[in-house]
């Protein structure tokens, strides 16, 4: 029976340790911005820079 207790007060602070670090972040600011992730896929992507140069090989030739 103790063990019970000492596992629901244990799940209890736990549990007002993840409310706590849920209103820090709601009051930190961190969802205010609702918009920008659900369009961030739809904005272009900047274009590699790609060198069409091949890497010059020996040719061997048969004599």
């Amino acid at each position: 029976m103790s063990v019970m207790f000492i596992l629901i007060s244990a799940s209890l602070i736990i549990a007002l340790g993840f409310l706590a670090a849920f209103i820090w972040s709601v009051r930190s600011g961190q969802y205010e911005d609702d918009y920008t992730p659900s369009v961030r896929m739809l904005f272009e992507d900047a274009k590699p820079t790609t060198t069409n140069q091949e890497p010059q090989s020996k040719e061997i030739k048969n004599t």
